[in-house]
């Protein structure tokens, strides 16, 4: 099996520049993973550290079910195809694709076999007494290709390899490595700049920004469902048309507007249910983005009421099936790059436009894409965080979508009206509201509940499909948070507790007992200081400490524990805390203590009161190196 998973993966440089920050993916046994993304974006970086090609700066990187990050590439069970070829040229193709299982000494008569058989499956049987120098690019590819695949590696690494060919032979290369990777059945990991390989090769794809993974996704999902501007424009050819305006809901309909025009479309708010209230109000500034082959020219014939806008065409691009139109929705405007307002149409009718033309453009309401102004993430994510509900506070009751149930203890406040924001993955099955179904979609690996209650639109994150017409829900009263007026009246417990902490070495002097005689010998022990009290590391943790830090940086760089509520117990040793109070939500409970001057949560369901001790799970918790914000373990 071939399985790659990298967990919390950085590459830091000496002068502090981070060229991968958090890269965090598992890539299943024989995948098609494709890293694609603008020059400097950490693609090929990210590749080599999984070569061992670069050192990993933190993180931890396993090949199966081996920790390779301090493994030597040879040991590593992978082979790696170059940009550009990196054959010798004064070996014969024979020799070249030989060359790696020389090295290892195997049988000739094995070598031969694996050798005709890579050669078999490539097509360049009759090129294996030539010189790389006889041959074409594509050929070369093919040989590169090969001496790869003779060594039968777990993964196959491809940094590249097609930049250096001409368009037709990329677009014959991109087909033969599609088949190549049914053919071997192993793990293919490839990095390219060029998008249109990306779509057509791989069964999911890392897009990445400045060293950020933006969105890891299959090709239809990316193109469909873009997480953010970036990707929407980056994915798709020609790219996306952004407009900036704003979003105003009217009754049961959404008026969208754009800016430096007086074109507006209109769409029913349900198309924006997983839209926030505050990109709603007429104000907030958002991208209005929209494909070529969503816009298309009316002629005569039936314009879909509100979806239609006026375009002043500027100029045209024939490419012989379809012809690409370029015009402005500001009749003022020239259509060009430069313009705010420019259009790109796709169009596939026989109709001649001209230069100067006003036409009327249909927009596809199906397919209109909006981004924040201001952070560019998608304002309608496949997977909402939140629910954003109108609510009341009367009695001890919270009452939403016309339903109310009681507020735990920890939760309690006086009477109000506000907003609540309710986690998706708050709405929790069981409970006493009786919610209606309306689809549950698996997403990434998750599953979405859209449901109805009472005629009002929710969401929910659930662990697996909800079958049925309706379901009983309840609600997570710890994740949730109600406000008025800005301010907030409940508010959820932090999900994160933090403790500052130092990396030390502790010497000391045992005692132990050798053939019966008691020996006293020095040791070494390494471990984390938090607030006063020494906890041992253990040895994964060491390594990973000195693997992240070197040597000498390990005992003085600053560090925090992250851990959840669950990661804390009451014990007799540990670190000092005062319980300030208990905060009961019903079916769980919380202390709520200071540690120095640091407030944290500790799930305890007995009673304490005054001073305890909290013990840390060192198997759970994470620990961050805070002048590089670097997650180490």
């Amino acid at each position: 099996m071939a399985e790659v998973s990298l967990k919390h993966i950085y590459k830091v440089y000496p002068n502090g520049t981070k060229a991968v920050n958090d890269f965090n993916m598992y890539i299943e046994d024989k995948e098609f993973i494709v890293f694609v993304g603008p020059s400097g974006c950490g693609k090929s970086t990210t590749l080599r550290m999984i070569a061992g090609l670069e050192d990993i700066s933190a993180g931890e990187l396993k090949i199966g079910d081996l920790v390779v990050n301090d493994m030597e590439p040879k040991d590593r069970d992978i082979a790696m195809v170059f940009q550009n070829y990196a054959l010798y040229p004064h070996m014969t193709v024979y020799d070249n694709i030989a060359f790696g299982l020389r090295l290892r000494k195997l049988p000739k008569d094995e070598i031969h076999d694996k050798v005709v058989e890579a050669a078999n499956i490539l097509g360049i049987t009759e090129y294996l007494d030539k010189k790389p120098k006889e041959m074409s690019g594509g050929q070369r590819q093919r040989v590169a290709l090969g001496r790869a695949i003779v060594r039968e590696p777990k993964v196959m690494l491809l940094d590249e390899p097609l930049s250096n060919l001409d368009a037709k032979l990329r677009t014959q290369m991109r087909s033969e490595i599609s088949k190549l990777h049914s053919k071997l059945g192993t793990t293919f990991i490839y990095v390219t700049h060029d998008q249109v390989e990306a779509m057509t090769m791989g069964t999911r794809i890392v897009v990445m920004k400045d060293g950020f993974v933006q969105q890891i996704d299959t090709p239809k999902n990316l193109y469909n469902f873009p997480a953010n501007k970036f990707v929407a424009g980056f994915i798709g050819t020609p790219q996306m048309n952004f407009f900036e305006g704003t979003l105003l809901k009217t009754d049961d309909k959404v008026i969208i507007a754009f800016d430096n025009s007086t074109a507006q479309i209109t769409v029913p708010y349900s198309k924006l249910y997983k839209a926030k209230p505050e990109y709603l109000d007429g104000k907030t500034k958002v991208y209005i983005g929209l494909r070529p082959e969503d816009v298309s020219l009316a002629d005569g014939g039936n314009k879909n009421g509100g979806s239609v806008v006026k375009v002043k065409i500027s100029h045209k691009e024939e490419l012989g099936s379809e012809t690409l139109i370029y015009g402005d929705i500001n009749m003022d405007g020239d259509g060009y790059d430069g313009s705010p307002t420019r259009i790109i149409i796709k169009d596939n009718g026989n109709r001649e436009w001209q230069t100067g033309d006003v036409v009327e453009a249909v927009l596809n309401l199906e397919r209109v894409h909006l981004f924040d102004a201001e952070t560019e993430a998608s304002v309608l994510p496949r997977v909402p965080e939140y629910n954003y509900l109108n609510c009341e506070v009367k009695g001890g009751r919270l009452i939403f979508c016309g339903a109310e149930v009681a507020l735990p203890k920890a939760a309690e406040c006086g009477d109000l009206k506000g907003e609540l924001l309710l986690p998706t993955d708050a709405v929790i099955i069981g409970g006493s509201l009786k919610a209606e179904i309306v689809s549950c979609e698996k997403i990434n690996g998750v599953y979405l509940l859209a449901l109805t209650l009472n005629g009002n639109r929710l969401y929910a994150v659930v662990p697996e499909c909800v079958d049925g017409n309706s379901v009983n829900i309840g609600l997570d009263f710890k994740k949730i948070t109600v406000k008025t007026d800005g301010e907030s009246k409940i508010t959820p417990l932090p999900e994160l507790n933090e403790f500052a902490c130092k990396f030390v070495k502790n010497k000391a002097v045992e005692e132990i007992e050798i053939n019966g005689k008691v020996k006293k010998q020095k040791t070494v022990r390494f471990g984390f200081v938090v607030e006063g009290t020494f906890f041992e590391a253990n040895e994964e943790n060491v390594q990973k400490i000195f693997a992240a830090l070197g040597l000498k940086k390990a005992f003085s760089a600053g560090l925090k524990i992250e851990c959840g509520a669950s990661d804390l117990t009451v014990a007799d040793e540990g670190i000092a805390a005062s319980v300030l109070e208990t905060l009961d939500y019903g079916t769980e409970k919380f202390l709520k203590c200071a540690v120095g001057e640091n407030i944290v949560y500790v799930k305890c369901d007995a009673e304490k009161r005054g001073d305890i001790r909290l013990l840390p799970d060192f198997g759970r918790v994470g620990v961050v190196e805070t002048e590089r914000e670097i997650k180490i373990i």
